[in-house]
């Protein structure tokens, strides 16, 4: 009977080995591509499907290798983020929850120990068996809690972010955490994090006023290289340009292409796939490559268009031949803008840039996104080389932009607001699977950045209908694309950075924002907007079937008052009352609180349905 119990046994472990390694085989290879400042008119396939043509409204676009990737793959055009800044909108995307929902609402560093805290997406494909990689920006500001000290936990196995190749001072931009000397000249004191450009000589070029009034010798550093790559930097009606400005919005790469920050990411990308098992070096940093018997789930964070905007060479020739049309704030808008959103503009106020200025930042900006196309199209290549050449099934999620950007728009650049300019990024999902995923569909209905975790873990094989997963907010692409998915009659959001809290939702027809808090004390006065007076909302709408460009502020037009207090209701019963959580977290990387308190007047407030009459 033993015998016979220990052949049993054995039949059994070797059925149910045979079934894992069968499990393991079906799972694809997931690449998740992701962008920074991305707008989507950048994109001719996006205009195409939303417009008719294929260049932007402002003039000329490039984009083959999206383009292509969209031919070949499901296009989600009316997708959404829901927090017009980098680390809250990345946030959303990696936890698969809203900001009211997750607590993370701007830049605020923040802990997975509290009540509310749920695995995030690399940590629930670590359960599923695969391994995870990284290269390029994260930009999720995440902590978790250690001897009583908030630590970074490492999101990724492997992780090739951007700090490294800073450091290793390898691009074309980036910070040295700490400069003693430059060209072997000692300087008075160091300094810590400094900015830095650096040329195709491998040259150093530093611009900080400090710097250069310690040390004299150094004067006119930031001068000559502002003159030599003919930057155009951040600046306002209220600061004005200098060299030692933060922030570019125009100029020439010092580096040539393939050898900028983001040409790195790639090329650490394939290092990685060609390197099986065995170590590889990025400076003086080592890696290990790829494990072949393992499913592979890896996130490249491109830094581009996000500021600095330095197109290589090649690029910026071939963009400056081309005349844009310019937007321009209007006396008649900037009257009906709400308090909030003057707000932001005038954090980023460009209205007043001369025309050159103005037509350099446009031609910089999509020339950026050209380069860009062309390292997504060479990424998305390697990937699905490495997977078919391992006969391996494959899937590719590509997001364009964490949010959008600002390009004279209502008067600014930058983003931070609930306009559609900053808001709208689609995704274009690609895979072997042509069932799930059809090549050259167009989704139009809408789907939002809490999507793609559930969508990604899906995709790995994980049952996303079971309790385990209850605390995602969204819901599987592959659904949304086959119809099997709620229609979501509406898009919401919350941010902030810069303007304040605000909140928005979205449908076809209408957009609709408000103030959705007095201040940022957090766990305070959490249901202010529930009896505050209408004007004391801040309140925004835009018709967007009149007006698409939301122009003309209709929050106060009798006309549309019905559709202003249906929107008001439902936006404040789902982001202040359907279990809306708010977090003591801490001060600045202290960030060891865990208290979270709650707000849930309205439970069930968020059912995807909304219909608008006047």
């Amino acid at each position: 009977m033993k015998i016979k119990h220990l052949i049993f046994l054995s039949i059994v472990a070797f059925i149910a080995t045979s079934k894992v390694v069968f499990a393991q085989q079906k799972q694809p290879n997931v690449l998740w591509i992701l962008t920074d400042d991305h707008r989507y008119d950048a994109v001719r396939s996006f205009n195409k499907i939303l417009t008719g043509n294929e260049m932007s409204e402002l003039g000329y676009v490039e984009s083959p290798n999206i383009d292509r990737l969209a031919t070949m793959g499901t296009t989600f055009v009316n997708t959404y983020c829901h927090a017009q800044g980098c680390a809250p909108s990345r946030a959303s995307m990696h936890y698969g929850r809203y900001p009211f929902r997750s607590g993370v609402y701007e830049f605020e560093y923040h802990n997975n120990n509290t009540e509310n805290s749920y695995p995030h997406l690399p940590e629930q494909l670590v359960k599923l068996g695969y391994q995870t990689m990284h290269v390029g920006k994260l930009g999720v500001r995440l902590r978790t809690i250690k001897n009583g000290k908030a630590v970074d936990p490492k999101m990724y196995q492997t992780d090739i972010d951007s700090k490294i190749l800073s450091d290793e001072g390898m691009a074309d931009w980036g910070k040295l955490s700490l400069l003693n000397e430059i060209e072997g000249q000692k300087l008075v004191k160091p300094f810590k994090n400094i900015k830095y450009l650096k040329t195709e000589d491998g040259k150093f070029h530093f611009f900080d006023k400090e710097l250069e009034k310690q040390n004299p010798q150094f004067a006119g550093m930031a001068k000559g290289i502002y003159d030599k790559l003919d930057l155009l930097r951040k600046h306002t009606n209220k600061k004005p340009e200098t060299v030692f400005s933060d922030g570019i919005l125009g100029g020439i790469s010092p580096r040539k292409a393939g050898k900028t920050r983001d040409g790195y990411y790639v090329s650490s990308f394939i290092d990685y796939l060609n390197n099986e098992n065995k170590e590889f070096k990025l400076g003086s940093t080592s890696f290990k490559g790829v494990d072949p018997t393992k499913p592979l789930f890896c996130h490249i964070g491109f830094d581009f268009p996000h500021t600095p905007v330095l197109p290589p060479a090649e690029y910026r020739e071939r963009f400056k031949k081309h005349k844009y049309k310019i937007p321009n704030l209007t006396k008649e808008e900037w009257a009906k803008m709400p308090t909030q959103l003057k707000k932001a503009v005038n954090d980023s106020y460009s209205n007043d840039f001369t025309d050159a200025q103005k037509l350099n930042m446009i031609q910089d900006y999509f020339a950026f996104c050209a380069y860009g196309d062309d390292l997504i199209g060479e990424s998305a290549d390697a990937f699905i080389k490495y997977s078919e050449e391992k006969k391996q099934p494959w899937i590719i999620v590509y997001v364009n932009g964490d949010h959008g950007w600002k390009l004279n728009d209502h008067g600014a650049y930058s983003k931070f607001t609930p306009w559609n300019i900053d808001s709208q990024n689609p995704i274009v999902v690609i895979s072997s699977d042509k069932k799930k995923y059809p090549a050259g569909k167009v989704v139009k209905e809408y789907s939002e950045f809490v999507d793609i975790a559930p969508t990604i873990i899906a995709a790995a094989g994980a049952n996303i209908k079971s309790d385990a997963f209850k605390y995602l907010d969204g819901f599987d692409l592959a659904d949304i694309a086959s119809g099997k998915a709620p229609i979501r009659d509406y898009v919401v959001g919350e941010n902030h950075a810069v303007t304040g809290p605000r909140a928005y939702i979205r449908t076809k027809e209408y957009a609709f924002s408000i103030q959705s808090r007095p201040n940022k004390n957090r766990g305070e006065n959490m249901n202010w907007a529930v009896n505050a007076p209408y004007k004391d909302l801040d309140p925004a709408l835009y018709d967007m079937t009149n007006d698409p460009q939301e122009i003309n502020n209709l929050a106060f037009d009798k006309k549309y008052e019905k559709i202003a207090m249906a929107m008001k209701e439902k936006l404040i019963n789902i982001v202040l009352g359907d279990n809306r959580a708010e977090v003591l977290w801490g001060k600045g990387t202290a960030v060891t609180g865990t208290k979270v308190i709650h707000s849930n007047f309205a439970p069930g407030a968020h059912d995807y349905k909304l219909k608008l009459k006047k």
